[in-house]
């Protein structure tokens, strides 16, 4: 990396450090560990969507559906209950079809 590179590097995490929100997929007492199923809910769930929508229903996703294995076996209805206000519900059945494979 030249050291254009590096200033940018800097530039950008140090912005991140000055300016970043408190969001609870950065949280780890959400999730409570380091898996990889709450990030992927996060990433899926913030596709074209506002955070804070993103934010009310997080944590209650998770507790619902806490791991791949339980959202495997919900039913699709739930899941699209449990998504409801996200839009865009092709997203909760990507993610339902996701964990069941």
């Amino acid at each position: 990396m030249n050291a254009q590179d590096k200033a940018f590097v800097k530039l950008v995490w140090d912005y991140y450090a000055k300016h970043k929100r408190s969001l609870p997929w950065r949280d780890k007492n959400i999730t409570n560990n380091f898996s990889l199923y709450p990030i992927v809910v996060s990433e899926i769930m913030l596709q074209q969507t506002q955070v804070n929508r993103v934010v009310k229903k997080y944590a209650d996703f998770l507790k619902q559906f806490p791991t791949w294995g339980v959202l495997a076996q919900a039913p699709l209805a739930d899941v699209l209950v449990a998504w409801q206000g996200l839009g865009y519900n092709r997203r909760a059945k990507y993610l339902h079809d996701i964990a069941k494979n």
